[in-house]
């Protein structure tokens, strides 16, 4: 079917234009949730639409409908829409390249998942929690499988589909006169989550948070867990983003080759990983996947790129040109974000620190200077090695630039948080103001 809708497009397409560009997605997702131990939500939704982008006069238009009777009127509406902006010799297509295939991306026990057993998945982490004798504040499960097909006038088509499984909770309990939330969630491309791991660990989370501890402000070495650490890298990243680099918003701007992060750190972007979330032939302009190195040996080496800002910085396209949905154009963000470290430290090697599982606030984070301030959630004394009591509260403050330049990696599973695929993360002499 996506096929016959590509002709049509085409045909449409090339009525108007020579310089053409449609993008065709293909949706179908399952979704469940609860609050409390209620389950409230559910919802099972197939969704087809279109995006048409048109080049003329060096000019851009876009247009996107869900009405597949309506493809002549959209493109017209693409073409109309790039009359009115502003001329940029910038703006470009895709190239054909040799596209490399991804490896465990799509699981076809998606095509046999009813509804039923969805919530059957959530009535059983359900129950779980009850045995851990924590109460459910939400959780949910969901479950999507999407496909895409992009092409243009310069001869581009690729064909791209794939499967993506979550599900998380949210707790709280209450014991002795003592109160304490948990909260995580777990994703994959196959239907293997576990719902028995994330649910004791979840709940033994919310249980070792109790009678808390209260701690003096010092400088101090920080274990900061995945979802801390990927909610504190998240404005790291944004100093890598093209855009923000032309338009001089990234403190990274004129340091390539410059140490930026500590020695023993590299970072690449590898929208081919095997099984990875990012995973992915081709962007969402259909340029196809590649790895970048953007720090090598602490050294800054790369930043990322779509097609518009790569011209506009005189490189090429990075392949990061990506599309949340058909209603947007493409704009520049990660796929996978490996964060190797060469040398990582045990636990059993920190005499004294703080272990956070997740901050707040990270949002509130300057994306230009990388100044933060956060609360640290969940989080630790560690003495001698072992994870003792409790956090009563706590803020961390910092700069994630500089913060990036004295941490290691802790010796742990390797795990993915969003784009980022980490070890937990040893942090030296940051600021822990007790509150």
């Amino acid at each position: 079917m996506i096929y016959e809708i590509a002709d049509k497009c085409v045909k449409e397409v090339e009525k108007l234009s020579d310089n053409w560009e449609i993008y065709i997605a293909n949706s179908e997702c399952i979704e469940v949730e609860s609050k409390k131990d209620i389950l409230n939500f559910a919802k099972e939704e197939i969704e087809n639409g279109v995006g048409i982008r048109i080049i003329k006069d060096n000019k851009m238009g876009f247009a996107y409908t869900s009405d597949l009777d309506k493809i002549g009127q959209t493109a017209q509406k693409a073409l109309d829409n790039a009359k009115l902006n502003k001329v940029d010799e910038n703006y470009e297509f895709a190239a054909v390249e040799d596209v490399k295939d991804v490896k465990g991306t799509y699981d076809k026990n998606y095509d046999d998942l009813s509804l039923e057993e969805c919530c059957e998945f959530l009535e059983n982490i359900i129950e779980r929690t009850k045995e851990n004798e924590c109460e459910i504040t939400s959780t949910g499960f969901s479950a999507m499988k999407g496909s895409e097909l992009i092409l243009n006038s310069n001869g581009v088509s690729i064909f791209d589909e794939g499967t993506s499984f979550s599900g998380g909770l949210s707790v709280n309990i209450e014991k002795d006169g003592q109160f304490a939330t948990a909260y995580d969630y777990t994703s994959s491309r196959q239907l293997d989550l576990e719902y028995e791991q994330l649910t004791d660990d979840v709940c033994k989370l919310a249980h070792d948070s109790l009678n808390p501890k209260a701690i003096e402000t010092k400088e101090c070495d920080v274990v900061l867990d995945y979802y801390a650490a990927s909610g504190l890298l998240s404005t790291f990243i944004q100093g890598f983003i093209g855009e923000n680099v032309l338009r001089g918003r990234s403190i990274l701007h004129d340091k390539i080759g410059e140490e930026i992060t500590d020695s023993n750190l590299s970072i690449i972007d590898d929208p081919l990983l095997e099984g990875a979330m990012g995973t992915c032939k081709c962007d969402g302009e259909g340029t196809a996947s590649r790895k970048t190195s953007l720090v090598e040996d602490g050294a800054l080496k790369s930043f990322l790129y779509d097609i518009y800002t790569a011209n506009r910085a005189g490189c090429e396209s990075t392949s990061n040109g990506y599309r949340g949905s058909y209603l947007s154009t493409p704009g520049i963000s990660p796929s996978n974000l490996v964060f190797d470290f060469k040398n990582e430290v045990g636990l059993d090697e920190i005499d004294s620190g703080i272990l956070t599982t997740s901050v707040l606030g990270a949002h509130t984070a300057n994306p230009i200077s990388g100044d933060f301030s956060v609360e640290a959630n969940n989080a630790f004394i560690i003495e001698n090695g072992e994870i003792c009591e409790g956090v009563k509260k706590a803020m961390i403050s910092g700069n994630i630039y500089e913060l990036m330049k004295k941490c290691n990696g802790l010796k742990s599973e390797i795990k993915q948080k969003g784009s980022f695929i980490i070890p937990k993360i040893l942090v030296h002499d940051l600021k822990v103001i007790g509150l």
